[in-house]
């Protein structure tokens, strides 16, 4: 298929995992595609891994200047936008007597304030019929322990899909998220754990999975793209759980 033919697609956090999996995806469909990363190296590798055409641009989504300044290099190029996957996040775990307010601002600074004005300063760089695709997390439905901060940050950004649907609707954007369950992705190499730990920590995940495995980034963007196209546009405000049954069964 080319669904994405002669359009113009922004990946954030698109340098590995399920960002770089969808970036590929919107690529093979025909898409024009700009990635963002915070990691130079990783940026770099992204892009020679897309090829020719795919755009690349250091931009933390942490950093609250980032968004405005993505924005207006976009806009100096005389680039629009016709979807846009917000998926840059940070996931960090502790028990609620370990959480400090810095855990917490950098959570909140990344996973909810980012994606709220990163979409404030994308606005009038949206093509009518725009749509915006929320990575979420099924840990917002779900009471794992340890998980507080990380799942209220991804609460919030499920609700922000439904009342920004209800603004952004009357000029014609759409906003809809994804939510994962366990995907093999880099970001469980990321806890600091030692390896022995990880392989615990997995299988006990992958025990509470009733497909019986993690997901692949791959099945992921399946559901990004469709979000993505017009083939969704009856799609408003919701949320698409992929995880294997994990949350539902």
């Amino acid at each position: 298929m080319n669904r994405f033919n002669g359009k113009t697609v922004l990946v954030t956090g698109g340098t590995s995992g399920i960002g770089l999996a969808t970036a590929h995806a919107f690529k093979d469909e025909g898409a024009r595609l700009i990635i963002t990363g915070r990691d130079t190296q990783a940026l770099k590798a992204a892009k020679a891994a897309l090829g020719d055409g795919a755009l690349a641009i250091r931009n933390d989504a942490g950093d609250p200047e980032a968004p405005a300044a993505l924005a207006a290099s976009l806009a100096s190029a005389g680039i629009r936008l016709d979807a846009v996957f917000v998926n840059a996040g940070i996931a960090k775990f502790a028990p609620i007597a370990a959480v400090g307010a810095t855990l917490w601002d950098e959570t909140f600074d990344v996973n909810v304030k980012g994606p709220f004005f990163l979409i404030q300063s994308l606005l009038p760089l949206l093509n009518k019929g725009a749509s915006i695709v929320l990575n979420g997390s099924i840990n917002a439905r779900i009471g794992m322990p340890n998980s507080s901060v990380y799942a209220a940050s991804k609460a919030a950004l499920i609700s922000l899909a439904r009342t920004l649907s209800g603004e952004l609707i009357a000029q014609g954007a759409r906003v809809n998220v994804v939510s994962p369950g366990p995907v093999e992705t880099p970001i469980y190499g990321k806890f600091g754990l030692p390896a022995d730990a990880l392989k615990g920590m997995a299988e006990q995940i992958q025990a509470q999975i009733p497909i019986g495995r993690f997901g692949k980034p791959e099945e992921i963007a399946a559901t990004v793209l469709h979000l993505a196209s017009p083939e969704s546009a009856f799609i408003v405000g919701t949320e698409i759980i992929a995880d294997g049954g994990m949350s539902e069964l």
